[in-house]
């Protein structure tokens, strides 16, 4: 482990691993043996850091985030709280499959929203964002935003739109409409009317 780092003293850190000068690793989180961690990198209150698991420089990890053996952050990614990876696609109790984890590679500067979940074996490609609560169940693209349950596309941002929050955030009122047509999208039919018309007139989509 490099100098410089802050590790709270409920934290379990296994030998051998690389922890970034500058990162900070809170209350009751554990960090396995063979995991590498870049420089200033933040991870909350009760991560968990696997082995084969490799984070870049300024990787941000919420609380309740599992990172499992074969996934890899870049550098500035952000994982929002509680979110979800998976490393085994068809995972049973009574079957060994450690010989079968997919690798899943979230690229430079993506955003990964609270409580979504990934399934293993996707790219998420570099300054993409996956909304609060999405499934993601196939590739992302760069510069894109994913949402819904499976995830599908809402928007194609522009390089100069996301390459950095500053210019993410430069223009309040282009975000919060961004952020609506998420809502929009997320929310779909849960409509009062709609609800009205599942309970009188139901059909599949119901």
């Amino acid at each position: 482990m490099e100098e410089e780092v802050f590790i709270h003293e409920t934290a379990v850190i296994d030998e051998p691993c690389t922890i970034g000068s500058g990162s900070k690793i809170w209350h009751f989180s554990h960090i396995m043996p063979d995991s590498v961690l870049g420089d200033n990198c933040n991870l909350g209150q009760n991560v968990v850091v696997s082995s084969k698991v490799t984070l870049g420089n300024n990787v941000k990890v919420q609380n309740n985030v599992s990172i499992y053996d074969n996934i890899t952050l870049e550098d500035g990614v952000f994982c929002g709280p509680s979110m979800v990876f998976t490393n085994v696609y068809n995972p049973r109790s009574l079957v060994e499959r450690k010989d079968e984890y997919r690798d899943t590679i979230v690229m430079r500067g993506a955003t990964l929203g609270a409580n979504c979940t990934i399934v293993c074996g996707v790219k998420i490609g570099q300054f993409s964002f996956i909304g609060a609560g999405a499934v993601v169940t196939k590739n992302v693209p760069p510069n894109s935003i994913f949402a819904g349950n499976p995830a599908k596309l809402v928007k194609t941002l522009e390089d100069k739109e996301f390459n950095t929050r500053a210019n993410f955030l430069e223009n309040p009122k282009k975000l919060a409409k961004d952020f609506d047509a998420l809502d929009r999208y997320s929310l779909g039919d849960n409509t009062f009317l709609n609800w009205i018309k599942s309970v009188f007139l139901p059909d599949d989509s119901h």
